[in-house]
């Protein structure tokens, strides 16, 4: 009879752990869905904002369609690539980037359109929503690097393989050259 208690008490215990594992990891896992999303909110800000600067833009920078055409170019690329997996978006994300940085150095060239106040107000909303998406983008590998450290770690990595957990993606920069620091001329 004591031995039948034991062995129940030992089976409890064991299934009590495994759900808690099986929570823990859920519940990881949502964290990094929830953090996708956040990257997803500021994305979309982002690529309605750059629609109007552009727009406030042409008509001081007429001589410069082609950078006006490569921003809009990466914008909807960045676009279309929402939903198609964390490395094809943060491809896409890091040419809108890259266009951007190229839009506000070509702006540089314009006094007239730096003091227009529309674009101020505009410009200074694109430079606030690029910080929020690089803080989002920070959450949002800082969860994945807990969620995939606990499927990788034992003994969870026992339960993430029968639940068949795998791991998460790391919104990742691709192009070395978006790696380098800015040079400032003066």
């Amino acid at each position: 009879m004591i031995s039948m208690i034991i062995l129940i008490v030992v089976i409890a215990i064991i299934l009590f752990w495994v759900v808690g594992m099986y929570n823990g990891l859920i519940r990881l896992r949502n964290q990094v869905k929830n953090a996708w999303s956040q990257i997803d909110v500021q994305l979309k800000r982002r690529h309605d904002l750059i629609p109007n600067l552009v727009e406030t833009a042409k008509g001081y920078m007429k001589h410069e369609r082609d950078t006006l055409e490569a921003i809009t170019n990466a914008r909807s690329h960045a676009v279309d690539a929402t939903g198609s997996g964390v490395a094809n978006q943060a491809k896409a994300e890091s040419e809108l980037s890259g266009a951007i940085g190229r839009f506000m150095l070509v702006v540089e060239n314009y006094p007239d359109l730096k003091a227009n106040q529309n674009f101020l107000s505009l410009q200074e909303e694109l430079t606030s929503t690029e910080n929020k998406v690089s803080f989002a983008r920070q959450n949002y590998n800082d969860q994945v690097l807990v969620f995939n450290t606990k499927v990788e770690s034992v003994p969870t990595n026992i339960i993430a393989g029968m639940f068949n957990f795998k791991q998460a993606e790391f919104f990742e920069i691709e192009d070395t050259e978006e790696r380098k620091a800015p040079k400032v001329q003066f």
